[in-house]
């Protein structure tokens, strides 16, 4: 169930990012807010990727543009290096995104139409003039073999020359250009084809490997997640449901909401019907007006009235393997045994 805490937190001294209660809220009419991330904690050590997953307006991208300060979080804070970045401002905070690059999801829109794919990978470099001007171009140059362009063809033609797939090697090369130590992946792969999705997920690991990367992964789909994290953390409403290894999370989940996530896979085997599977039921409650105490429960097979009136925190359950919910699966349980308990 959907709740707060930071059991799942490591040594401080270990992490690069660290990011602690972070709160977004939207203004909307009528005096409300739009509850988009509450009280999220997580970290992310140097070199690993972190997953997090979850339904479409859960948060996810709203996190990760939060971190990178687009915009600015309502509360909370963002550690990276060892540094509070949420209380910097001008340069500062300038020089600083400089090692904070975000891949968007939409991979042609995120490009500026008007310029030439050398002006897109080399404007980090230029509004801050490292090295010389051929150093510069040798380095576009570079960066456009890595990611499988060729850079004689692509230099001078403008996004809209090119694929989904090659607009997201644009992007990602210019991600890279300034040799950040994170990356915020913003759901990259969701809008391209099943082969070309493959293609970017390696290019994004050989990518890591050579540049030394640390990479958030943001996306819906945990399959994708699975093959691509060394952690997952899975949001529910703008809260945190479970967080772990993603083979002992995927094998046995211990949050009914990560369990339904799991069961939505699509089965490679036509002997399996899609209405003989476990589906999750419910309609997602609006983030103007969130469930009182764990958010979930309102869909949840188990949900008590301890659910209704307590937030669930996060709390251990096994090596690297955390949960946020009042009544957590047992091993090997699952959501067909909860609904005919």
């Amino acid at each position: 169930m959907a709740g707060t805490g930071t059991a799942h937190l490591r040594d401080r001294d270990r992490v690069l990012l660290r990011v602690e209660d972070l709160v977004v809220e939207f203004p909307a009419s009528r005096g409300q807010k739009v509850h988009a991330v509450s009280n999220i904690s997580l970290d992310v050590l140097k070199g690993e990727t972190l997953g997090l997953v979850g339904e479409s307006g859960c948060g996810k991208s709203t996190t990760g543009k939060a971190i990178l300060q687009l915009p600015p979080p309502t509360s909370g804070t963002v550690t990276f290096e060892g540094t509070d970045i949420t209380t910097l401002g001008g340069r500062d905070l300038r020089q600083v995104r400089t090692k904070l690059q975000m891949i968007f999801q939409d991979p042609i829109s995120s490009l500026n139409p008007r310029r030439k794919v050398e002006q897109l990978v080399a404007e980090g470099l230029d509004i801050w003039g490292k090295g010389t001007k051929d150093e510069r171009q040798k380095k576009v140059d570079d960066l456009l073999v890595t990611v499988g362009l060729d850079p004689t063809v692509a230099r001078g033609r403008r996004a809209h020359q090119f694929s989904g797939g090659q607009c997201q090697r644009i992007s990602i090369a210019r991600a890279v250009a300034t040799e950040p130590a994170l990356i915020v992946c913003d759901e990259p792969v969701s809008a391209l084809d099943v082969s070309v999705q493959a293609q970017i997920l390696n290019l994004l690991e050989d990518m890591k490997e050579q540049y030394g990367l640390t990479l958030i992964f943001i996306a819906h789909d945990l399959a994708v997640v699975k093959n691509i994290s060394d952690r997952v953390a899975v949001m529910y409403l703008g809260r945190l449901c479970e967080v772990g290894d993603p083979d002992v999370l995927y094998q046995a989940p211990a949050h009914p909401y990560t369990a339904a996530l799991l069961s939505a896979i699509p089965v490679p085997d036509p002997a399996v019907r899609p209405d003989e599977r476990t589906t999750l039921g419910g309609e997602i409650p609006s983030p103007l007006s969130p469930p009182s105490g764990c958010r979930f429960r309102t869909r949840c097979p188990r949900a008590d009235e301890q659910c209704k009136q307590e937030v669930p925190e996060m709390h251990g359950i096994g090596a690297d393997h955390f949960v946020a919910c009042h009544h957590p699966l047992a091993p090997g349980e699952t959501l067909v045994d909860l609904r005919t308990s």
